[in-house]
């Protein structure tokens, strides 16, 4: 029941954002910044550019919430994939612009604190969503983790994986329209 009243609350305050409410933004920064905080942190391993993204995360947002559907997606939902997307871009511009970091430097970097999926796992949502990832096949569900919590590519994904593209994409894809007809019971 509190997951319901978390997610009425959010898809208010989406609504009052889509109508350039500017309190709405503090109100979802408040209650959503650790969570895509830790997507964005996640994805990134590193602390400055995972905070450079979620601010472009929440201006995003700021422009974009008018164009959020509820029947859709959850916010939550919506806005992880902001930031899963937002940090992608990130990681790609950063790897464009200087691949010459020892590996060894990504040690200083990594966060020991539980990662994103753990801490949405936390959560009711979180207990809700791995309710319905539980009832997916191996790797189906390996593979929606790998893309959506774990950083990764479709390409990168498929290439880990070694297999087509377009099976990585159907089998996400397939996966995802499954999950939200769980979350929708």
């Amino acid at each position: 029941m509190q997951a319901d009243q978390g997610r009425l609350a959010l898809v208010t305050i989406m609504g009052r954002l889509a109508v350039g409410e500017q309190d709405a933004l503090n109100e979802l920064y408040q209650r959503t910044s650790a969570k895509l905080f830790g997507v964005c942190l996640r994805i990134l391993n590193d602390r400055e550019e995972a905070e450079d993204v979620l601010q472009d995360v929440y201006l995003t947002v700021w422009r974009r919430a008018d164009r959020f559907d509820s029947e859709r997606a959850s916010p939550i939902t919506w806005l992880a994939t902001i930031a899963r997307n937002r940090s992608i871009d990130r990681l790609r511009q950063i790897g464009r612009r200087g691949g010459d970091h020892p590996v060894d430097a990504a040690v200083d970097v990594a966060d020991d604190g539980p990662d994103a999926f753990q801490r949405l796992a936390d959560s009711d949502d979180g207990r809700r969503l791995s309710e319905c990832l539980g009832n997916l096949d191996g790797r189906t569900k390996s593979s929606i983790a790998a893309a959506f919590y774990g950083g990764l590519t479709y390409e990168q994904l498929a290439e880990r994986l070694s297999v087509p593209l377009g099976t990585i994409k159907s089998r996400i894809r397939r996966g995802l329209i499954k999950l939200r007809e769980c979350l929708s019971q």
